[in-house]
């Protein structure tokens, strides 16, 4: 860190990371892109790390030049040039240290991560998914560099990702003003091992230092079910029962997660853990991706309902852990047939909903909206704030 004797305030360094493989397996249906990127290009995957990058730093950018940048910072940021950094930096003059490869790996997001360290960064401004986190805290070994973390794998549990890519320009510009504290946060990923035996759960695989930001900054990924809450998702069932016994024509979408995993137990109805299925006329198609969803709403004009269940401790409804639902999907399901619903133990820490469709001009029709309907008993709705991002 240089200090400025010229008018008294730093001049911070800021590394870049991007995982440009992070995210592409989402659209598809993959549960992570981990040694997945070949398939998923392959396949047809666009890259979404990097334009999320490139979304955070233009959003920075904006804010620099505006009054909430009340005492000036000018960082340097400093990266790789190519994939792994520099394609994304559009507009920023960087301090370039070496070329990324053609193809990366964990071990280069390792090598990256301690060059940005030796180049005495003051934190670490990161594009990927909890891979990616882990990937970045291992190489840190303890060392207290703070992590920001934009958002852009498939699954994203680990409490140092700003809610969305202009959240993370937010995060990054009141760091650099000196307005945020640093604390420690949890670094969270699936069991993989777990998941492959049918379960979901969520372990801790280590802590960051991040910004602490509780509007911007997601926080950490909470599992808050509990047995005793077993009666209310029965109920929780018996009401979507219903709905489909008064219509059968109704076509429901389920989303990922236990919550709406166990609702479908209760109606005879296997649905994908972390997948998106719909159920109509008695016919479940199970782990949808963004393709297959859209081939069956494609010439369906009949009534739909979308089923999300939050994600407990941040809040997130779409975007997490549900890239199936891309913006063509959303808008072929409609926004008025989507259903939140939480049990009475996600609703104690549930103020309001987050949204990060990865569509600008979507998620601000949410915003418009303020409200979504979420259910939370048999027969007993609510509607809950949609968090302004």
């Amino acid at each position: 860190m240089i200090e400025n004797k010229t008018n008294k305030r730093q001049i911070m360094r800021i590394g870049v990371v991007v995982n440009p493989d992070a995210g592409l397996g989402g659209r598809l249906g993959f549960k992570g892109s981990d040694g997945r990127a070949k398939e998923a290009r392959e396949a047809g995957a666009v890259d979404r790390s990097g334009p999320r990058m490139q979304q955070c730093i233009s959003r920075f950018l904006d804010l620099q030049q505006s009054s909430l940048n009340r005492i000036g910072v000018d960082p340097t940021f400093v990266a790789w040039t190519g994939r792994m950094g520099g394609d994304w930096l559009d507009g920023v003059d960087y301090e370039q240290r070496q070329p990324s490869p053609s193809e990366s790996t964990a071990d280069d997001t390792a090598a990256l991560v301690l060059d940005l360290v030796s180049a005495n960064v003051d934190a670490i401004l990161y594009a990927g998914g909890d891979g990616t986190t882990r990937d970045i805290v291992n190489a840190l070994d303890g060392h207290e560099t703070p992590l920001i973390g934009v958002p852009a794998g498939v699954k994203m549990h680990s409490g140092c990702f700003a809610t969305t890519p202009n959240a993370a320009a937010e995060v990054l510009l009141a760091f650099l003003q000196g307005d945020l504290m640093v604390a420690i946060t949890e670094v969270m990923d699936l069991d993989e091992e777990i998941y492959q035996r049918g379960e979901w759960k969520v372990r801790m695989y280590g802590e960051a230092w991040t910004p602490s930001s509780p509007r911007f900054m997601q926080g950490a990924k909470e599992q808050v079910e509990r047995a005793s809450e077993a009666e209310t998702i029965e109920g929780l069932a018996n009401h979507i029962g219903n709905l489909i016994e008064a219509d059968p024509e109704l076509m429901v979408i389920w989303g990922s997660g236990g919550t709406l995993r166990r609702m479908g137990e209760h109606l005879d109805v296997e649905l994908t853990l972390l997948g998106i299925d719909i159920q109509h006329k008695g016919t479940v198609y199970g782990d949808l991706n963004e393709k297959a969803l859209l081939e069956h709403l494609k010439d369906y004009e009949g009534p739909r309902l979308l089923l999300l269940s939050p994600m407990g401790g941040q809040g997130f409804l779409i975007g997490r852990g549900n890239l199936q639902l891309s913006p063509d999907v959303l808008r072929a399901i409609g926004l008025d047939s989507i259903l939140g619903v939480a049990t009475p133990s996600k609703l104690l820490g549930l103020s309001s909903v987050r949204i990060d469709t990865g569509d600008v001009a979507l998620d601000e029709e949410f915003q418009q909206r303020r409200f979504v309907k979420l259910l939370q008993g048999y027969r007993t709705t609510r509607v809950i704030r949609v968090l302004d991002a």
